[in-house]
């Protein structure tokens, strides 16, 4: 039996109703491609075989690789990777094995699925949402405490939920207490669906310098916006003086009273709608599709 590493935050989900539930929230459809991430000992992959499904099952613990490869020696249907999925180009991913004259990432209509240690959720979502070939579902299990924090809205807002909400509607679709894992983990998890929206409107300038103008806002924990951003968003000094606003904290409160957002309101207050109105006003030159 394969000791688990703990480096790898590895807790094997074992109750076989939540696997059941997991194939239904994916809806795999006959042909289609479901990436899993971090297959386990395959009871997952399985199901969704079982569906018709194609799995391609990428794995960063080489020594489950011989364990994956033994279970679906036969089955056409499944890819076993090795790899680590935050340094995996989707571009190079080929699906020769599946026998079919799609060869890359980008032409198939695929889903994400998989149980997700708590280091790497925020970095892998980031990845798929702005770098990746467009999903059209993920289906993530994490840490519960996680869960919460993407799928927040103001007056609780957190940078992690504005980065994923801005490409994808979220929502918790299960809660699963920690009983349900060997080893037993120390906090319960849940499982959460995102769904990538079908058009960003915003080019990737515009993108940039939302993210920037977010990260300044949340940089300073507990303090209104006004001061965060004056301290933390760097802005041309020439561009800032010829709008004869004066510099720095001055330029920020006209811009805030132009978005009709009061300056002593904090960053977990704000809409995505209102980070949009208010970049496209600290970015004028930049914000266009």
């Amino acid at each position: 039996m394969i000791k688990l590493k703990k480096s790898l935050g590895q807790n094997f989900l074992v109750n076989e109703k939540i696997y059941h539930f997991m194939v239904e929230e994916i809806a795999p459809e006959k042909g289609g491609l479901v990436l899993e991430v971090g297959p386990g000992n395959g009871i997952l992959a399985d199901l969704l075989t079982k569906k018709e499904a194609k799995v391609l099952a990428v794995e960063k613990d080489s020594r489950l690789i011989p364990v994956l490869k033994e279970r679906f020696k036969n089955q056409k249907n499944v890819i076993i990777l090795e790899g680590d999925i935050l340094k995996i180009n989707p571009a190079e991913l080929r699906f020769d094995l599946f026998k079919d004259q799609r060869s890359n990432l980008e032409k198939f209509s695929y889903k994400i699925v998989g149980n997700i240690p708590y280091y790497i959720t925020s970095h892998l979502l980031r990845i798929i949402l702005e770098e990746w070939p467009k999903p059209k579902l993920i289906l993530f299990m994490v840490q519960k405490e996680v869960s919460r924090r993407i799928t927040a809205k103001p007056p609780e807002m957190n940078l992690l939920a504005l980065a994923v909400q801005f490409y994808a509607e979220t929502k918790i679709v299960k809660k699963v207490s920690k009983s349900n894992f060997r080893p037993v983990p120390k906090v319960d998890s849940a499982l959460i669906k995102i769904l990538p929206k079908e058009n960003i409107p915003y080019s990737k300038e515009f993108q940039k310098n939302f993210f920037k103008t977010a990260r300044a806002g949340f940089g300073n924990k507990r303090k209104q916006i006004l001061n965060s951003l004056s301290e933390n968003l760097k802005l041309d000094p020439k561009r800032v003086a010829s709008q004869l606003y004066g510099a720095g904290k001055s330029f920020i409160l006209q811009k805030l009273a132009e978005a009709k957002i009061e300056p002593t309101r904090r960053a977990e207050s704000l809409s995505i709608e209102e980070w949009v109105k208010l970049t496209k006003l600290l970015f004028p030159e930049q914000s266009s599709a």
